[in-house]
């Protein structure tokens, strides 16, 4: 009976006591000062200073510097096809042969015309040179004379007339050789060996297209045709082909032509930029992306594209401190070539900035700092930073 009732009182002590030491301990845990926050990582690259060169990109179309559709000048059976399609061809190299045998045939009539015109002006000579003596010693007249001679010089002039029709007919009848006009590539062959093909044939045998070299044309705003001419003046322009991700390079050549016209409608110009296409990578009909190097902007204050943030009052920047905390600095951006971005205002050389982790910083925030070369920040960049407005 007596445990039941020291049970109750043990359990009231232990209360009691247990109350006393946490209302003792509070007050000494109040007087404690706050944890700090633990650092944010982040990555972080300089400011430096480089030479950045000035791009200007328009999107344009490959076009075959010359296309030829071989068609045939004269009528005849196509007895051979000499190339394959798709063949890479040289000027000169044998394409079709068209039976030549009527050409042949008309070439020898010629010949044999001027044969006989030949001989018939020998006789007609003869009879004059026999005419004059006669004419001295009163047993011809000058009638007579008169006669004999034009009638040599009609002979004569027939003579040239055969000459004329030898080079025609030699000329038909080198048209049944057809050959390439110009290097390129055949495309899909368009008649079929021993079809009848006519001059008149508007379709052709195949077309040849000039790959090497190869022209692209693509328009840029009215407003950089300025830049461009002034450009083009102090020397050649470079131009390089992009694929339609906007960083594959295709080739590289200049810009050749400006038009003398702008298109209205649109306010642009259109330029003509060639390329040597040795590599092939450029196609007619392709669409690609020009860029071209208007100038280069020496010793500029840069760093990576992916610091530069935006916020409601403009561009800014995360600026490391000594003491490992970050400040928003507002900035002045210029030109941001995508990998570095000018900063016109706001930073100085060597100061650090914040690349990657933005998005869990505010100012006063404490960081714990991993630098990165300018290379690698501009190529890593800050996905999440990018989601924001």
């Amino acid at each position: 009976m007596k445990y039941h009732i020291l049970i109750p009182l043990v359990l009231v002590g232990a209360l009691g006591a247990g109350a006393w030491y946490w209302w003792m301990r509070g007050p000494a845990q109040a007087n404690l000062p706050p944890r700090a926050p633990p650092a944010i990582p982040v990555d972080t690259a300089s400011a430096t200073g480089r030479n950045v060169p000035i791009y200007l990109i328009g999107l344009g179309t490959v076009q075959a510097l010359n296309t030829v559709t071989v068609t045939s000048r004269v009528d005849g059976e196509l007895e051979k096809v000499a190339f394959t399609e798709g063949q890479d061809v040289k000027a000169g190299d044998l394409l079709a042969q068209i039976d030549q045998r009527p050409f042949k045939a008309a070439l020898d009539q010629a010949i044999a015309k001027k044969a006989q015109d030949i001989a018939q002006l020998k006789n007609a000579q003869l009879d004059l040179k026999r005419f004059v003596p006669l004419l001295t010693k009163g047993f011809a007249t000058h009638q007579e004379v008169d006669t004999q001679q034009a009638l040599v010089n009609q002979v004569q002039s027939q003579i040239q007339g055969d000459e004329a029709a030898i080079e025609n007919a030699q000329t038909q009848l080198d048209y049944t050789t057809i050959t390439a006009p110009l290097d390129g590539r055949t495309g899909f062959r368009l008649v079929d060996q021993g079809n009848i093909v006519h001059a008149t044939d508007t379709t052709g045998i195949v077309v040849i297209t000039q790959l090497h070299p190869i022209s692209v044309v693509f328009t840029v705003p009215e407003e950089n045709l300025l830049a461009i001419t002034q450009a083009m003046s102090a020397g050649p322009v470079v131009a390089t082909a992009l694929a339609s991700d906007g960083t594959t390079e295709l080739d590289q050549g200049r810009v050749t032509l400006v038009d003398n016209q702008i298109d209205q409608a649109t306010g642009t110009a259109r330029l003509k930029a060639e390329f040597d296409n040795r590599s092939n990578k450029l196609w007619p009909g392709e669409f690609v992306n020009v860029r071209i190097l208007m100038q280069t902007q020496g010793n500029a204050l840069t760093v990576p594209s992916a610091a530069v943030q935006h916020g409601n009052d403009g561009l800014f920047v995360y600026v490391v401190k000594p003491d490992e905390t970050v400040e928003v600095r507002p900035v002045k951006v210029g030109t941001d070539t995508g990998e570095f971005a000018v900063v016109e205002s706001g930073l100085h050389i060597g100061e650090q900035v914040v690349v990657n982790g933005q998005y869990r910083l505010q100012p006063g925030a404490r960081i714990k700092s991993n630098p990165l070369g300018n290379d690698t920040a501009s190529a890593s960049g800050d996905k999440d930073a990018q989601a924001l407005p």
